[in-house]
């Protein structure tokens, strides 16, 4: 359950991302969907490693708008190195 719950707040935290992040990065809404997911599991992952969350405990819809910001920064600057 605990997975799913991540997922959900993921993908609410993968379209506030996309609101905050300024410039068009011509996502759908699966990679949408994606990137907040994938933003959620690294505030978890980086929240219990760094202390700020128990074991078992999720990050919250603040920490994984960061988490999925940090993805989207990445993923622009890598796109613009490739020229695409």
């Amino acid at each position: 359950m605990s997975y799913l719950w991540t997922a959900i707040i993921g993908f609410v935290a993968g379209l506030i991302a996309r609101a905050l992040h300024p410039g068009d990065d011509k996502l759908g809404f699966i990679m949408t969907a994606v990137l907040g997911i994938a933003g959620a599991f690294i505030a978890n992952f980086v929240g219990q490693a760094v202390g700020w969350y128990q074991p078992g405990e999720q990050a919250g819809l603040i920490a994984s708008v960061i988490g999925a910001i940090v993805i989207l920064v990445i993923y622009s600057l890598i796109k613009k190195r490739r020229g695409a």
